[in-house]
């Protein structure tokens, strides 16, 4: 996917800068399905690395984890043909459309917590080498408070609300062995842009490390 600024794209110019006369100067995002997962489990990392000075960053810390996790929920379901990502309804129009050389379907990303469902059943199978999540501990409760998080973020609604954080630590350590799960462990994820998965290494280091630090700072009551 290729989106362009428009204003940059029609002023001819990176904004503060004059071009030249005649010159085009066009700015683009280039980007995917892993590279947008990617760099949300790394904004979730920088962001955590601030919690201890910026306490209220929680709230970039869950959006940025919320979409790390989907990400890679939804790079580890795509198989060859994407339509395990897709509501049920949607994948199974989809493969009507085909077989009678009907109009395909608007394609619609399947829910949260119904991606995580198929995480942990043999929809995962595409390999020989595919694996099937299999939560333990508290790592199912965790991934459905975070959900339940960034829905109350996403969608506030005008009041006051006080948020415990001592937990948030452990949740988001649960969601983050999920993040590893999918994207080094469970065998569907093809790697091919340079440095890509090493970026995903480090930032789930990077992630622990820091939320093992915020632990520490509640611990000492900072």
């Amino acid at each position: 996917m290729r989106l362009a600024c428009g204003h940059c794209r029609q002023r001819g110019a990176e904004p503060g800068l004059q071009a030249p006369l005649g010159a085009v100067m066009e700015q683009w995002i280039d980007t995917d399905e892993l590279e947008e997962t990617t760099s949300a489990l790394e904004m979730f990392a920088e962001v955590v690395g601030s919690l201890v000075a910026v306490r209220y960053r929680w709230r970039w810390a869950i959006l940025a984890l919320h979409a790390a996790v989907q990400g890679f929920m939804v790079c580890a379901l795509r198989g060859s043909n994407g339509l395990a990502v897709l509501r049920d309804d949607i994948a199974e129009e989809w493969l009507e459309a085909r077989e009678k050389g009907l109009p395909f379907p608007e394609e619609k990303l399947d829910s949260f917590l119904n991606l995580y469902r198929k995480t942990k059943s043999t929809r995962m199978i595409f390999y020989v080498h595919s694996r099937q999540f299999e939560p333990s501990g508290t790592q199912g409760s965790s991934i459905k408070r975070l959900n339940s998080l960034r829905n109350e973020f996403t969608h506030f609604l005008p009041r006051i609300w006080a948020l415990e954080v001592s937990g948030l630590p452990c949740i988001c350590r649960d969601c983050v062995d999920f993040i590893e799960f999918l994207a080094l462990q469970s065998g569907n994820i093809l790697w091919f842009r340079e440095g890509q998965q090493e970026r995903v290494g480090a930032s789930l280091t990077a992630a622990r490390q820091s939320l093992a630090e915020v632990e520490r700072s509640y611990a000492r009551g900072l």
